[in-house]
Formats: structure tokens, C-alpha cells, sequence
């Protein structure tokens, strides 16, 4: 059954009316199946990376029990000192983070892009601002669990934090209320900003290059006959991508982290506003070691991180049939 010019084919007597109430479980159901995609998408990705993630936050905030260690010894001092689990210390309150963040991030993405892109001339800024958008978004409904996640992930053997929900009242109890749990929410909606925006922009514009360009390599045939990405073109889409948008946003993510864990009492992290931190940051250490610590580690892990996302969304997607919006 169709629906053309205000009227349902098919149906004697169709009418505007019958034709809006027909679209609204179709739109309902887009964005319900949009978010299980993109909410799967996030906890396959953040999981297969947990490991390198929590070594790098143990890195950023210069933990005293890894402090200047190499990645590779420092893997190793984790499973010494914490065992297998030591690796996926924090994930449980990233997994209840990660899937309403990444779920809204996605589905954001395609409503802010069906807003953003009704223009004659769809530009750079049009695409940038849809990732920003979305990114935003997210973060504003999931960040006190990024902030809950970035203190478990962080003690090592002090058990002063007991999962979510002792978390989250301790950080209320001792650091103003709710205000406690978005510390550091500031330098991660600056970092958000070039963050998101890169990384969608990046994404479509290498995957525009392979479905025009390279699709001997890159592409297949999808549902409907049409040119999709293949595994190894959304792959390798999604880690050109992160790595650009990484780079771009590093320094803020040094920021948000420390100010994240400023108020946990073993990090020694004094209390600081965003651009004092990223003052003492830089006068501390400098650029390489300041700013950008513990990039190289966070490009083997975004690189891996942001390209299965990307490809378990596009599967998703394929496989929930939503191939073309209603």
C-alpha cells in the first residue's frame, strides 16, 4: 500500500488524514529500531576496546600505580595487580552508560540530519553540525555515568567506590549534589563539539569515496540493489574517522578527565575549573606529554572502537531495515 498526493492508494476514499495517522507508527518505529541499533553499536564497540580504555584513563590521570609506564608493560602490571577482571573494571557502568548514549547519539544523528541537510547546497558545516548535534545530545543525557565509570575505572585497590549506585551517592553526598556528578561536563561538550562533528563528516565523506570510488574494494550490493558498504569498507571508514576526530579533540579529553576525577581523594588531583586545568596541564607537561598523553594509545583504541561501531550500526541498520527513512 502506498501513500502519494495526501491520499492512500488502494484504500477507497484515503484521506490526509488516514495518510498521517498511517506515517506515525512507521516514524515511531524508525526511531525505536535506530536506537536498538545504535544502543548494540556502542556496547560491542566499547567492549571490545574496555582494556585500552582503562588503561588510558589510569595513564591520563597519571595513577600512581601505573604512573610512566609504557602500554604494553603497562597491560601487563594490570593483569598482575588486578587480574583478568582488572581489564574491565568500570565496564558495567559503562555498558549502562554506553547504550542510551550511543543509542541517542545515532538516532540524533539521522533526525538532526534530515533537519540540517534540507538544503540546495549541503557543505561541510551542514555535516560537521549534525555530528555536533547529535554528540551533544548524547552527553547531556548520559554524562553523570561517564563521570561514575571514570572514578571506578580509576582506583586500582582502594575499594572506596562499591559499584553505580554507591557511586553515585558518595559523589553526591561529598561534592554539592547532583552538581558533583557534572564535573568536567564543560570541556567534554567543548571536546564534543569537533569530536562528533569530525567523526560523522569524516565517516560520510570516506564513505562516499568508496561507494563512488572504490566500490570494486569496498562496497555490495544491499537490500534493495543499491551500493552499500561491505565490513572492510565500514571498518575502514569508521577508524579513518575516529583517528581524525581523536586528534582534533585530544586536549579536551585530558581536560574532562582530570576534572572528572579531581574529587576522588586518592587521584591527588586538585580541584580546578576547565581552563585552569588546561593551563596546569600544559605548564605541568607540556603538549606531547600534557595535552596529548596517551594518545598512541588512544588511537589503537579508537581506531578499532569507532570502526565497529560504525559497522555493527550499518549492519543493524541493514538487517532492522532501515536501509531509507520513512
Amino acid at each position: 500500500m502506498k501513500v502519494t498526493q495526501g491520499f492512500t492508494e488502494g484504500v477507497p476514499g484515503g484521506t490526509k488524514e488516514h495518510q498521517i495517522v498511517s506515517a506515525v507508527p512507521s516514524k515511531v518505529a524508525y526511531v525505536g529500531k535506530t536506537l536498538v541499533a545504535g544502543g548494540v553499536a556502542g556496547c560491542c564497540a566499547k567492549t571490545a576496546t574496555a582494556p585500552i580504555d582503562r588503561l588510558k584513563i589510569l595513564i591520563q590521570a597519571k595513577n600512581t600505580h601505573y604512573l610512566n609506564l609504557k602500554p604494553s608493560r603497562g597491560f601487563l602490571a594490570i593483569y598482575r595487580k588486578e587480574g583478568l577482571l582488572g581489564y574491565y573494571k568500570g565496564n558495567g557502568a559503562m555498558m549502562v552508560r554506553i547504550f542510551p548514549y550511543a543509542a541517542i547519539q545515532f538516532m540524533s544523528y539521522e533526525q538532526y540530519k534530515k533537519v540540517l541537510w534540507q538544503v540546495r547546497q549541503i557543505g561541510p558545516l551542514n555535516k560537521i553540525a549534525t555530528g555536533s548535534c547529535a554528540g551533544l545530545t548524547a552527553v547531556a543525557f548520559t554524562y553523570p555515568l561517564d563521570l561514575i565509570r571514570a572514578r571506578l575505572a580509576f582506583q586500582v585497590d582502594e575499594g572506596y567506590y562499591r559499584g553505580i549506585a554507591h557511586t553515585t551517592k558518595q559523589i553526591m553526598a561529598e561534592e554539592g549534589g547532583v552538581r558533583g556528578l557534572y564535573r568536567g561536563i564543560t570541556p567534554t561538550f567543548l571536546g564534543m563539539i569537533p569530536y562528533a562533528g569530525v567523526s560523522f563528516y569524516t565517516y560520510e565523506m570516506t564513505k562516499g569515496l568508496c561507494l563512488n570510488h572504490l566500490s570494486t574494494f569496498f562496497a555490495r550490493p544491499g537490500m534493495d540493489s543499491s551500493l552499500v558498504l561491505s565490513v572492510p569498507g565500514t571498518l575502514l571508514c569508521g577508524a579513518v574517522s575516529g583517528l581524525v576526530a581523536q586528534f582534533v579533540s585530544y586536549p579536551m579529553d585530558v581536560v574532562r578527565r582530570r576534572m572528572q576525577l579531581s574529587g576522588f581523594a586518592h587521584s591527588k588531583i586538585t580541584k580546578r575549573s576547565w581552563p585552569q586545568t588546561l593551563v596546569r596541564v600544559y605548564q605541568q607537561d607540556g603538549v606531547a606529554r600534557g595535552l596529548y598523553r596517551g594518545l598512541s594509545l588512544n588511537f589503537v583504541r579508537v581506531a578499532p572502537q569507532v570502526a565497529v561501531s560504525f559497522t555493527v550500526y550499518e549492519r543493524a541498520k541493514q538487517y532492522l531495515g532501515l536501509t531509507k527513512p520513512p
